[in-house]
């Protein structure tokens, strides 16, 4: 009996113990909560209350433009302490197709790039704000320069995005040749023609044109066709002319591919038929071909690997008899994020960076033709390799933009189409004329359709 009271006793004692044990736990886990908590509000007044987060996209992603935004991010920071900024820098060759699905899971995005190639995407899709309440009282919109405005403007003349830069065509040339040649900068595509031949060596390997018969050679068949239709050319319906015929059924149509023929067959390196975008720049800055036409980053790599004073750039060749150039005009930008909870916030940093001082900044170190158009008053682009984008910007009545007709459900496919067509014409198995009607039956079908 004394030992099972003695038993009872100390299981007693035990499970009181074991109580206390457990009820200090609880104590002490109540207790960190609490301290838990304290702690997060502490932190939350310590990071200020008032401070948004901004979480920004960028699409043409590069390391050099990531530390070049960051930098200017930092600087927007500095001036603005209530507000923090989160750049988001996807792979490239998926950036666009990340943007969209982190628009279409309806994702808190403030700040986005958007191109002139998604913006329609992105405006159908009410994925970007309408921008007018802002930029009817932004300082600085009317300093943009109409191009900017146009690329700004281009889906139903509502600004969805301001553009931090401008991609436009230029001509680049071997300056020490066409010197030693005793050759004028060519003004027209006929002139473009008569030094390229001349220029032509191949027992020198060298040739007058960085030709690109590859993909992307609609590109160049575009902008020449435009170039020599001239102002007949529908401006926001860039495949038409004014009678609602497609731009093929012309007679300086069939003048524009003729020369497009006769360039690639006497002044270019025979292997062209199918460079693109590397190989015309390698055959350029390489010392194998005597001009190019292309972008501005094309300045980068020819200062890298090419002498000063060998080469320049020039302005865009005219068509004949049309007398003017016609290109379309890139342009990328940024926009506010409909989901965005802090739209003021997001403003303030699209206008920070598309400022006049940003933008020179952001051109100057990313090889982009600026907005504004003060820039035409800074030397870098006054005077250097920039100059002839500038010169084309001032004269909108000879250097003149065309919209390609990308809302057209067949356009995607055109481009596939054209570029195969193109590698039949140069190797002879179609005719000139043949392209051509083929080009403006899927025109026709497609006004049809729209």
């Amino acid at each position: 009996m004394k030992d099972q009271l003695t038993k009872g006793l100390v299981l007693c004692f035990s499970m009181i113990l074991v109580l206390i044990i457990i009820s200090g736990c609880s104590d002490d886990s109540s207790s960190n909560d609490n301290a838990t908590g304290d702690d997060q509000d502490d932190t939350e007044q310590d990071n200020g209350s008032d401070t948004v987060t901004l979480r920004m996209v960028e699409s043409l992603t590069s390391p050099a433009r990531t530390e070049l935004l960051k930098g200017m991010i930092e600087a927007f920071e500095d001036e603005n302490p209530t507000i923090k900024v989160e750049l988001i820098s996807p792979p490239l060759q998926s950036a666009d197709e990340k943007i969209s699905q982190m628009l279409m899971a309806e994702e808190d995005i403030d700040v986005l790039e958007v191109r002139d190639q998604t913006v329609k995407q992105f405006s159908n899709n009410s994925f970007i704000e309408d921008l007018s309440v802002y930029t009817s009282e932004w300082e600085n919109w009317d300093s943009l320069n109409d191009i900017a405005k146009h690329g700004a403007t281009s889906i139903d003349e509502i600004p969805y995005f301001i553009p931090y830069g401008i991609y436009e065509k230029t001509l680049f040339y071997r300056k020490d040749w066409f010197e030693e040649a005793g050759l004028d900068v060519p003004e027209t595509w006929e002139d473009v023609y008569n030094a390229a031949t001349t220029l032509t060596d191949p027992s020198q390997n060298r040739y007058g044109y960085s030709f690109r018969g590859g993909a992307g050679s609609s590109d160049y068949v575009e902008f020449m066709t435009w170039s020599y239709v001239g102002e007949n050319i529908v401006q926001d319906d860039g495949y038409f002319i004014e009678d609602g015929s497609p731009m093929f059924t012309t007679d300086e149509a069939v003048d524009a591919l003729e020369m497009f023929v006769k360039i690639y067959e006497d002044a270019s390196p025979p292997d062209s038929i199918s460079w693109s975008y590397p190989e015309m720049v390698q055959g350029f800055t390489s010392g194998t071909t005597a001009m190019l036409i292309q972008d501005p980053e094309v300045i980068v790599t020819a200062e890298e690997n090419m002498e000063e004073g060998t080469w320049d750039t020039a302005p865009l060749p005219k068509g004949t008899p049309s007398g003017v150039a016609q290109q379309t005009a890139g342009t990328a930008g940024w926009g506010i994020g409909a989901f965005s909870e802090n739209k003021e916030e997001a403003w303030k940093l699209i206008s920070f960076l598309s400022s006049p001082e940003q933008n020179l900044h952001f051109a100057k170190n990313n090889s982009l033709i600026p907005v504004h158009k003060s820039a035409g008053d800074d030397s870098f682009f006054k005077e250097g390799y920039f100059s002839s984008y500038i010169e084309m910007n001032a004269k909108p009545d000879e250097y003149l933009i065309a919209d390609r007709p990308v809302d057209y459900k067949g356009w995607g496919e055109y481009r596939g189409v054209a570029e195969k067509d193109i590698q039949s014409l140069l190797l002879g198995d179609i005719t000139i004329e043949d392209a051509l009607q083929k080009w403006t039956d899927y025109w026709v079908d497609q006004k049809e359709q729209q």
